[in-house]
């Protein structure tokens, strides 16, 4: 069990909270410890009952079976590459900046009437990944089709379209707004960088007591590097690459 917990206190902070919360919420739904319609995202009860925990659990009920084992893998696996390449010792950033993300995540998808978040969520992420990874970056796709990572999202909303109708696609699609938001306004344009600072609550929090003048805390206030411009080309720590899993479903 030492061992384990080692293992697991090597995922980067965020990525361990993400993953940790998909595992105990899906898996309490599995084992029927809670009805799942308690964990599901209902404007009323949100707001004029003040059942605030499902603005937390809509983001991570994975409803279990084949598909979620290939959707967590694929949010750890994006999220972890996110967080200890783009994020690295800014961990209070990436979680402050998610946030906003699932924010705007909520509010795009209530015209749609969802009530889960999972698959927006995964689908900003992998965008996030796609825009701030080095031009070049390639992922394999199940093991079958290596392509180049700007395309990767684009290619789950193609098969949530045909998988899952023009809903499930729409869902999809309000990841990928939020997350070409999220690269735009703090990486591309900086428009948003200010907001991207996050409280020092929230630094001590996740990273600890930040250093002086560092990008996270300090006087000089926010300095965000786009990541593509530090990090070598390589091909995308992605990979897809589950062995004999490859060949049970689709992404």
């Amino acid at each position: 069990m030492s061992a384990l917990a080692s293992e697991i206190k090597k995922i980067p902070p965020v990525t361990r909270f993400l993953i940790g919360s998909s595992l105990g919420i899906t898996v309490s739904a599995i084992l029927q410890l809670v009805s799942p319609y308690r964990l599901f995202y209902v404007t009323e009860l949100v707001f004029k009952k003040f059942e605030l925990w499902r603005l937390y659990t809509s983001f991570f009920y994975g409803g279990g079976g084949f598909q979620y084992i290939f959707d967590f893998v694929m949010l750890y696996q994006n999220s972890n590459a996110v967080e200890s390449s783009h994020f690295m010792a800014r961990s209070a950033d990436y979680a402050w900046q998610l946030i906003f993300a699932n924010a705007f995540i909520v509010a795009l998808n209530i015209p749609l009437k969802s009530a889960i978040f999972t698959r927006p969520l995964l689908v900003c992420i992998i965008y996030l990944h796609s825009r701030l990874s080095p031009p070049g970056a390639q992922t394999s796709f199940y093991g079958i089709l290596t392509l180049p990572l700007t395309y990767y999202p684009f290619i789950i909303i193609f098969i949530d379209l045909v998988v899952g109708g023009p809903h499930a696609a729409a869902m999809s699609v309000t990841g990928a707004i939020a997350g070409h938001a999220w690269w735009w306004g703090v990486y591309d344009t900086r428009v948003l960088a200010e907001f991207a600072k996050p409280p020092r609550w929230l630094q001590q929090l996740v990273d600890g007591e930040p250093d002086a003048g560092s990008a996270s805390g300090g006087a000089g206030g926010v300095h965000v590097v786009p990541p593509r411009d530090r990090i070598p080309v390589r091909d995308s720590v992605l990979g897809h690459k589950w062995g004999s899993g490859n060949r049970l479903g689709s992404g």
